[in-house]
This record gives C-alpha cells, sequence and structure tokens, in this order.
C-alpha cells in the first residue's frame, strides 16, 4: 500500500499530501458484468446511437456533420487526393460541405470509419464517445478520495458512474458533440486515462496517448508542460516523440499535405469558422464580439492569456502538491480552452469531470458552509444545461450587435473557469491571512503568559 507523502503548502504549512488513489480498472469491469442492469444501462444509449446510425443510412438521413468531414478525409487520404488545396472535399456528402481542419495525421487515424457508410460512421463514433466518457467520469470518480464513513448506495462508484453519464448527456457541449459526431469525449478520454491512470502508475506508456490526442487536434499539447511540471519528464518527451514520430509517418505518407498544413492551413483560422459567432467560447472569440472585429483582437486575447499562464502554472501545482490530480488536470484543460483561437461550445466537454469534481466535495462540508458548495455545483451545471448560447441572437453577425448584458451571457463559458479561479484564489488568501492571524494571536498569548509568570 503506498503510504502519504509529506509535502509542504504554499503558505508555508506542512501537511500530508494523501497517495493519489489507485484505479483498478479490471476490478471495475469484472465488478460490473455482474451486474446486468448496469451494464444494460452503460450500454443502452451507445447501441441505440449505433441502431440511429443503421436507419438513418437506410432512410438516408442528414446526420453527423462533422463525422461526415472526418470519413471524408479518411476517403481523400486513401485515394491520394489533397486534404487541404480547396475549402471541401470531394468525398464528402452535399450537405455536410466543409474544409478539413484536423492535421493530416487525423485523416489517418479516421481510416476505420471509411470502410462504413457516413451515418453508421456517425453511430459508432458517438458509441464509443459515449462510453469514453464514462470511463472519465470513473477515471474522475476514481481519483477522488474516498469520504470517510458509509457511502450512499447511489454514491457507490459503479453507480455513480452510471448516473452521471446518464446527467451528462444534458450537458449542450455533450449533446451538442453527439448531435454533429464529435470526438472531443474521445480525445478527452485519451488524455485522461493517461495522466491519472497510466502515467500516475509510472507506466512505459505514460504519455503516449497524450501525443496520440495531440497529433489529432493540436490542443491536447498543453498536456505535454502538464506532465514535464508534476515529475513526469519521460511521459512528456514519449508524448512528444509520439506526436512528432505521427508528424513525420505523415509527411512520408503525404508529404505534399503535411507541408500545406504545417505551413499554411494551421494559421488560416477564418477556414474554421467565424471567430465571433456566439459558439466560439475562447476569449478571441469574446473579444472580437466586444471589439466588433477590432484587428488586433486575437492579439490581446493571446497575449492575456500569455500572462495568465504562470497564474495557471501555480494554480496547477498547488493541486498537484495536495494530491488534487484531478483538479491539477483540469486547469491546463480550461487555459487551453480559452488561449486557442476557436473553441467551440462542442469542445468545453471538459465541464464533465468538473462537475464530478464539485459534486464530489459537497460532503465535505459543514452544515454552514454546505450552501457555498452548492451553489457553485449549480452554477457551473447551469451554465452548461441552460443553452444560453442557443437562446441569444447569433449569426448573421447579430453577435456584434450584442447589449452589455448579452455579452456577459453569451460569454458564460469563457467567464465561468476564471471567476471559479478568482474564487479559489480569494478562498485561499483568506484562509491564509485567518491562519497568521491565529498564529499571531497564538504568539501573544504566549507572550503575556510569560510575562505574568
Amino acid at each position: 500500500m503506498t503510504q502519504p507523502v509529506p509535502a509542504a503548502t504554499d503558505d508555508g504549512e506542512s501537511l500530508v499530501r494523501p497517495a493519489p488513489p489507485r484505479l483498478a480498472l479490471r476490478t471495475s469491469l469484472a465488478r460490473l458484468s455482474v451486474r446486468p442492469r448496469s451494464v444494460l444501462l452503460l450500454i443502452a444509449v451507445p447501441v441505440a446511437a449505433i441502431v440511429c446510425g443503421i436507419i438513418g443510412w437506410l432512410l438516408d438521413w442528414k446526420i453527423g456533420v462533422d463525422s461526415a468531414v472526418y470519413r471524408a478525409g479518411a476517403l481523400t487520404l486513401l485515394h491520394g487526393d489533397p486534404l487541404y488545396d480547396a475549402n471541401t472535399l470531394p468525398t464528402e456528402p452535399f450537405w455536410a460541405l466543409l474544409p478539413f481542419t484536423y492535421p493530416p495525421t487525423a485523416a489517418l487515424l479516421f481510416v476505420p470509419l471509411a470502410a462504413l457508410p457516413t451515418q453508421v460512421a456517425w453511430g459508432v463514433i458517438i458509441a464509443i464517445s459515449v462510453l469514453a466518457m464514462a470511463l472519465v467520469i470513473r477515471i474522475a470518480i476514481g481519483s477522488l478520495p474516498r469520504p470517510e464513513g458509509e457511502l450512499p448506495r447511489w454514491a457507490a462508484p459503479g453507480r455513480a458512474t452510471i448516473i452521471f453519464s446518464l446527467v451528462a448527456l444534458g450537458l449542450e457541449p455533450v449533446w451538442r458533440g453527439i448531435f454533429l459526431g464529435q470526438i472531443n469525449l474521445i480525445l478527452m478520454a485519451l488524455i485522461v486515462l493517461d495522466v491519472l491512470v497510466i502515467s500516475a502508475r509510472g507506466s512505459k506508456w505514460g504519455g503516449v496517448l497524450v501525443g496520440v490526442a495531440a497529433a489529432v487536434k493540436l490542443t491536447p499539447l498543453v498536456f505535454v508542460p502538464h506532465l514535464f511540471f508534476t515529475g513526469k519528464k519521460m511521459d512528456a518527451l514519449r508524448a512528444l516523440g509520439t506526436f512528432f514520430g505521427l508528424q513525420a509517418l505523415m509527411f512520408l505518407i503525404t508529404p505534399h499535405d503535411a507541408a500545406r498544413f504545417w505551413t499554411r492551413t494551421l494559421q488560416d483560422t477564418g477556414r474554421i469558422g467565424p471567430l465571433h459567432w456566439a459558439g466560439n467560447q475562447s476569449l478571441t472569440g469574446m473579444i472580437n464580439r466586444l471589439t466588433g472585429l477590432a484587428s488586433w483582437s486575437q492579439q490581446l486575447a493571446m497575449g492575456i492569456m500569455l500572462l495568465l499562464a504562470p497564474f495557471a502554472l501555480m494554480l496547477m501545482l498547488r493541486f498537484h502538491r495536495r494530491g488534487q490530480a484531478l483538479a491539477a488536470l483540469l486547469v491546463p484543460a480550461f487555459w487551453a480552452l480559452l488561449f486557442t483561437p476557436v473553441s467551440w461550445s462542442h469542445h468545453w466537454v471538459w465541464a464533465v469531470p468538473l462537475i464530478v469534481l464539485l459534486i464530489s466535495r459537497l460532503p465535505q462540508t459543514t452544515p454552514a458552509t454546505a450552501w457555498r458548495r452548492w451553489l457553485g455545483a449549480f452554477a457551473v451545471a447551469a451554465v452548461f444545461i441552460s443553452c444560453i448560447l442557443l437562446i441569444l441572437p447569433n449569426g448573421r453577425n447579430l453577435e456584434l450587435h450584442w447589449a452589455f448584458w448579452q455579452n456577459i451571457l453569451g460569454s458564460a463559458y469563457v467567464l465561468m473557469p476564471v471567476v471559479l479561479a478568482i474564487v479559489l484564489v480569494v478562498r485561499w488568501w483568506l484562509m491564509r491571512r485567518k491562519r497568521l492571524r491565529a498564529a499571531g494571536a497564538s504568539v501573544d498569548d504566549y507572550v503575556d503568559a510569560t510575562t505574568s509568570s
């Protein structure tokens, strides 16, 4: 059994940092296999997605716009046609004529989709995504300290995983991604599995899945510094090695596409979509809406995020030193969502483990302070359930004419992690101030007692 590790807080006080919980996925799967009702609940949505995909194929439904582009990218690669020379791909259906914006490595990894009809490919992606989300939730629960005392029946890890998985389907980033056939839940699962399970166990495969995720969508590269600064230097090197190895492979397979992506396509943010659209919940999107597409909006946003990077690093390291691995992982995740020029609302699936983390802390409260934790958890969940981005007028440059209150509501995803970080910093400052006052009072009492004696 791993022993607790002595550590020190940023306040200078010593504490015993609990060893990170060891998640036994094999044990969890073995327990799940003897609970047919749990298995049925867990696979109900994935099976329904595949069935829906098959029906959609037979009836020629227009479902899964983004998954149709993924499949078309794989077919284009197999046919030897260019991925980035035009704004659309020749293999795309007429109702999904969009540019391929992912690195060429993604097209290679999407090749299995080429064997399936477009709608069935959507169903398969959704089935895998829902199971991936359940895996993220299970790992998130397993990474948290087990509360003292006997757990309520619903709070058992297996049941809690199923409950959270079903409830999370109501979050806008989740159901929007499912509707579009997005892969963000799968990429999140690769990162969480790598950082909180594989790397946490010191495996020689640590960092590989982060490298694979980054090769599909560049944003996961932010987790390489996370591995490095949390003491997993070899895992960080493996992540970089995997990423660059896959890029080198694409230069051998399709040198034209690889060179064009890195020299031209990557810088063309307009290819992804309008930066000022309400669905772009990045700092760049918010500033573009506020300034009416000022030419310096993106530079200002990147400058602000670079200034905030050291504070994000300090916050991440503080969580890490306290043994809060999940919280430490969420810091770079949300920083990256704010930093990237385009963070569509369906990219914000990291709200799922965040809500798990917030709700897990509720039993640790006292009756006098419970309302604060309840309020925080409810507010975060409400942001992602509200669908406020769909209610506000959007499209056709309507965002550029929003009133001030509309800009606040229309940037709810952007403001949520900022507000959470401010609350945490203020709370820690107040607690430190309280401890210093208590320590000062103790010294004064000691001096008075010594003097009187």
